[in-house]
Order: structure tokens, then C-alpha cells, then sequence
């Protein structure tokens, strides 16, 4: 006997709704009791698969044990940088298959001579931004892009320890409550540090000419 669509969108639903019930009340709360380790695999499941809330859960561990908030910063750092590979292996599988179906060859070209100027950058200051900035699109583009991993993994991690560790240190002075300043300045976040980014690329920019009309006189 076939299921109605109706039907199968409904299990579908029901199913998924389950998956995240059990992530959301068993899995991730015995994460949460393994310290160190549990905050380094929840950023790993968080970069790869499953989004939560990162920045309160952090909150909460720096709160606790606020002598050791650059261990918890370091292992979400590292966790986010390997659960990173997961989107960045499937660009880097089919991705730009993905893209060319969107824009044609020549703008395909563009974006990729962009990007290779400035990979590091185009990693970095994403993963520094609290959402909602679309983080996995730009990792998803590092593999579209092949940008080599050990580079890709390192503009991930420093990019996030940047973000964590400016978040303990709110922490620490503001209380847990600081994740939720965060979230609801993070469009100003996001337009502050994207404007930073811009003037540092600029000087940089200027300094390579600078240095390079010396070396030709």
C-alpha cells in the first residue's frame, strides 16, 4: 500500500523532529559534562552537521571555570576547524558543479581569482562573526575554491579563537549573559569587523605596492 506524499512529509517531519529532540536532550547535555573535551565536540557537530547555540553554551563553561576560559576558546577552536571539513570537503567534491548551475563561466572565473587573492581573509573574518553570518557558505567556497586544508583549517581556527576569546573576555566582565549581547548586536559586529577587515586589506594592499615600487627603483 503506498503513503500519501502527505504522509511521507509528515514521518519525514516527525523524524527529523526526533533526531533533534534526542541531539537537544540527551546527546547534547552529555557532551556538555566531558569539559574540554564535550565543548570541542559540540563545536565539531556544530561546524559540520548540527548548528547550536555556541556562544551561550561557551558562556556557560567560561563562567564556570573562568581560570581555565582559554582551554574551553582553544578546544571549540580546534573543534570548529576540523567539524569545518565536512563543508569544506563537499565543495571541494561537487561544489563548483553547484555553482556553475547559478552563474556562468566567466563570473565563475571572477569569484574564483577574488577569492584566491584573499583566502585567507575570506575564511577568517566569517568565522570570527557570530551568526546570523552564512559561515558555512564561506567554507563551502574554500572547497569549491581548493584552497589547501592546513591553510583553510588555520584561518578557521584563528578566526574563531578571535571571536571566543573576545567573548570570554565579556564574560568574565559581564556575566553569561554577554552570548546574548552578542547575538543581538551581531549586525553591528558583523559591520564593524567587515569595515576593519576592508582598512586592513587596504593598508596591506599599500604596503605591497609601496614595497614593490622600491624594489624597482
Amino acid at each position: 500500500m503506498d503513503v500519501p506524499e502527505a504522509g511521507k512529509g509528515t514521518c519525514l517531519k516527525q523524524f527529523f523532529v526526533g533526531i533533534m529532540g534526542w541531539w537537544k536532550f540527551v546527546a547534547l547535555p552529555a557532551m556538555a559534562k566531558l569539559g574540554f573535551w564535550g565543548i570541542g565536540a559540540i563545536a565539531l557537530l556544530d561546524s559540520s552537521t548540527i548548528p547550536v547555540p555556541m556562544d551561550a553554551i561557551l558562556a556557560v563553561y567560561v563562567w564556570n571555570n573562568k581560570s581555565h576560559f582559554w582551554l574551553y576558546c582553544l578546544m571549540a577552536s580546534i573543534g570548529s576547524a576540523i567539524g569545518g571539513l565536512l563543508p569544506y570537503g563537499l565543495g571541494r567534491a561537487g561544489g563548483e558543479l553547484f555553482l556553475l548551475k547559478r552563474v556562468d563561466r566567466e563570473r565563475f572565473d571572477r569569484i574564483r581569482l577574488r577569492f584566491e587573492r584573499q583566502e585567507f581573509l575570506a575564511v577568517m573574518i566569517p568565522s570570527m562573526l557570530p551568526p546570523p553570518a552564512p559561515w558555512k557558505m564561506f567554507i563551502f567556497a574554500a572547497g569549491v575554491f581548493e584552497m589547501r586544508i592546513l591553510p583553510f583549517m588555520f584561518a578557521v581556527f584563528t578566526g574563531r579563537m578571535v571571536r571566543w576569546l573576545i567573548l570570554s573576555m565579556l564574560v568574565l566582565k559581564l556575566g553569561p549573559g554577554a552570548a546574548d549581547l552578542v547575538a543581538h548586536h551581531a549586525i553591528i559586529l558583523v559591520a564593524v569587523v567587515g569595515l576593519l577587515a576592508v582598512l586592513g586589506f587596504a593598508w596591506w594592499w599599500m604596503k605591497k605596492k609601496r614595497s614593490g615600487k622600491l624594489l624597482e627603483d
